[in-house]
C-alpha cells in the first residue's frame, strides 16, 4: 500500500514538484552510462516518466504542455548529470573561456532537453491506459533521440541505447538494429514495471509486460553470449600495432615553444617497448599517435619529420593526428584542417584524411560572422576555426588492410560511417579527450566506440592523448588498452574484420520498421479508446 501511495503521489504531482521528480529521475538515469554502467536503474526511472505522463492528462490542452514540461525536466536532469564534463574544456584556458562554462554545463543540456520534451509530447498524443502507452513512449523517444543525433550537425552522445553497451552480450544486438534499435528496446523494456500498478479493472494481466520484457532481455543476452562464444577474435597476419598515449597537458599541446619537449616525449614513449624482451620498434609494423599530436604544422617542420624518419625502422608506418595547412604556400591566408597523416620510414606521406564532422564551438563557430563580432572564438583558439574535409573515405595503409580514419567523436555517427564508400578492414580513431580531464566523458567515448565496432563488424584502433586508448575487436572486446590519465604504450595485433553484419547492410531500416509498427499500434489503441468513450 505504501508503494501504491507513493506512485499515486508521483502521478498526481503538479507544478514544480512534477518537474523536480522528472529532473531527479533523469539525473539518476545518467548512472546507466559509462563508467558506472548501472543500467538496471532505468527500471526505476522510466516507469517514473510513464507515471508522470499519466498524470499530465489532468492539464490543459490534453496534457500536452504538462507532458512536454515533464520530458524537458527529465532530459535536463539526464544531460546535466551525463554531460557535466563538457565544462572542463572551458577551464583549459580559464581567463579566456571560463565565463562560457555555465553555458556549456547548463545551456547545452537545456537545448538538448527540447528533444526529450518533443518525445514526451508525441507520446502523450498517442497515450492510452495499459501497455500500449509503453509502445508510444519507446517509439516517440527513439524518434526524438534520432533527431538529436542528426539535426544541426547532430549530437547522439549518451543516447539511451548505450545503457546496454556495458553488458557485452546485450550489446551484440547492435550488429542487427544499431544504436537506435537499442534505444527503442531500452525504453520499452525498462518502462514495463510501470504497468504493474495499473488498475486491474482496466488492464488485465498487468504483470505480463514486465515478464515479456525480462524474457526479451534474457533472449538478447543469450543471443549475444552465443555470438561471442562462437566468434573468437581472429587477427590479421603480419600486422603488429603499437599505440602511444602521451598524456600531455592541453597547454603543452598548443604551445609552439614546447615543440621539442613534445617530440622528445613522443620519441621516447614510442621507443619504449611494451614487452621488456623487445627492443624499440623492432617488429612493430604500425605506430599510432593521437589527434592533433603536434603544437605546430608537421610538414613545415623539417627537423620534426627528420626525427620521425629516424624513429621508424624500415617497413614501419606512423599514423598520427596533426593540423594541416590547406595552402602551405600562403600560410597567413590559409585555412587549417584537423587531419590524420600516414607516414612511412622515408618521411613520405602516402595518405591524408581531413576531419569531416567538426565539433561546434570546439572547431568551428556556428553563425561565425555574428559570433566573431561578439568576440567569440573556438576552444582550440584556431582563428577562423577549422575547415571541414569533403567526405569520409578509406585510406590505403601500407602493410595493412584499408582503414577508415575517424577523428574524435566522428566515430559515434553510424550513418556517416556506413556511407564511406567501400568496406574497410579496420577503423583508426585518433582523439584528444584531454579537454575533459579525469571525468566520465572519456569512458563514455570509449563505450560508444565499442558499440560502433559491433555495429560495423570492424576492429577499432583508438589512440587518445590522455586515454582511454584501446584496440577493440569487431564484437566490442578490448584486446589491450591504457587507462585514463596514464602515459605509456601498448602493443597489440590487429583484429580481423568480420563479414558485414545486418546493421551495416540494412542501416536503420529495421528500427524504422519497429518504430512505425509501434506508432501504428499505439495510434489504433488511442483511436479505439476514443470510440469507446463516444
Amino acid at each position: 500500500m505504501k508503494v501504491k501511495a507513493l506512485i499515486n503521489s508521483i502521478v498526481l504531482a503538479w507544478g514544480w514538484r512534477r518537474c523536480a521528480i522528472a529532473l531527479v529521475a533523469g539525473a539518476l538515469s545518467a548512472l546507466a552510462m559509462a563508467p558506472l554502467n548501472l543500467w538496471p536503474i532505468l527500471f526505476l526511472t522510466f516507469p517514473i516518466l510513464v507515471w508522470l505522463i499519466d498524470g499530465a492528462g489532468m492539464g490543459r490542452f490534453g496534457g500536452l504542455a504538462a507532458a512536454a514540461a515533464t520530458g524537458w525536466s527529465f532530459g535536463f536532469g539526464y544531460f546535466v548529470a551525463g554531460l557535466y564534463w563538457l565544462g572542463f574544456a572551458f577551464l583549459v584556458d580559464a581567463p579566456t573561456f571560463g565565463w562560457l562554462m555555465p553555458f556549456a554545463v547548463i545551456g547545452l543540456p537545456a537545448v538538448l532537453s527540447l528533444y526529450t520534451a518533443c518525445g514526451a509530447l508525441l507520446a502523450r498524443l498517442l497515450w492510452t491506459r495499459g501497455p500500449s502507452r509503453l509502445l508510444a513512449l519507446a517509439a516517440s523517444l527513439t524518434v526524438s533521440e534520432w533527431l538529436r543525433g542528426h539535426l544541426f550537425t547532430g549530437f547522439p552522445w549518451n543516447t539511451f541505447g548505450y545503457a546496454l553497451a556495458a553488458p557485452l552480450p546485450l550489446a551484440q544486438i547492435a550488429s542487427v538494429i544499431g544504436i537506435w534499435g537499442l534505444t527503442f528496446l531500452v525504453v520499452l523494456i525498462c518502462a514495463t514495471p510501470a504497468t504493474l500498478t495499473d488498475d486491474p479493472a482496466e488492464t488485465r494481466r498487468a504483470w505480463l509486460p514486465a515478464i515479456v520484457g525480462l524474457i526479451v532481455l534474457a533472449a538478447l543476452g543469450g543471443y549475444g553470449a552465443h555470438r561471442l562464444l562462437r566468434s573468437p577474435t581472429r587477427f590479421v597476419d603480419g600486422v603488429h600495432l603499437r599505440v602511444m598515449q602521451p598524456n600531455l597537458q592541453q597547454d603543452m599541446r598548443f604551445n609552439y615553444a614546447a615543440k621539442q619537449e613534445v617530440m622528445n616525449r613522443y620519441i621516447a614513449l614510442s621507443s619504449r617497448a611494451a614487452d621488456p624482451h623487445s627492443e624499440g620498434l623492432r617488429g612493430v609494423t604500425h605506430l599510432v599517435w593521437p589527434e592533433s599530436a603536434f603544437p605546430f604544422f608537421l610538414t613545415r617542420e623539417a627537423d620534426a619529420l627528420a626525427q620521425i624518419t629516424t624513429l621508424l625502422p624500415q617497413g614501419t608506418i606512423l599514423i598520427t593526428g596533426a593540423v594541416r595547412l590547406a595552402d602551405p604556400d600562403h600560410a597567413a591566408q590559409s585555412g587549417v584542417y584537423n587531419s590524420i597523416y600516414v607516414i612511412d620510414h622515408n618521411g613520405s606521406i602516402p595518405a591524408i584524411y581531413d576531419k569531416v564532422h567538426l565539433v561546434p564551438f570546439g572547431e568551428y563557430l556556428p553563425f561565425q560572422k555574428t559570433l566573431d563580432r561578439l568576440g567569440l572564438e573556438v576552444l582550440t583558439e584556431q582563428r577562423g576555426g577549422f575547415l571541414s574535409g569533403d567526405r569520409h573515405r578509406l585510406v590505403a595503409i601500407p602493410g595493412a588492410p584499408n582503414a577508415l580514419p575517424l577523428i574524435c567523436y566522428e566515430i559515434i555517427f553510424p550513418g556517416e560511417i556506413s556511407s564511406s564508400g567501400g568496406r574497410p578492414g579496420w577503423i583508426v580513431n585518433v582523439t584528444n579527450d584531454g579537454w575533459f580531464g579525469i571525468s566520465t566523458g572519456p569512458y563514455q567515448h570509449l563505450q560508444q566506440a565499442r558499440v560502433t565496432a559491433i555495429e560495423e563488424g570492424l576492429p577499432v584502433v583508438r589512440a587518445a592523448n590522455t586515454g582511454i586508448s584501446a584496440v577493440i575487436d569487431p564484437f566490442g572486446r578490448i584486446i589491450n588498452s591504457l587507462p585514463l590519465g596514464a602515459e605509456g604504450v601498448f602493443d597489440a595485433p590487429l583484429p580481423r574484420a568480420i563479414a558485414a553484419p545486418p546493421y551495416t547492410q540494412f542501416g536503420d531500416a529495421p528500427v524504422t520498421l519497429m518504430v512505425v509498427i509501434a506508432l501504428i499500434l499505439a495510434a489504433r489503441r488511442r483511436a479505439r479508446m476514443k470510440v469507446m468513450k463516444i
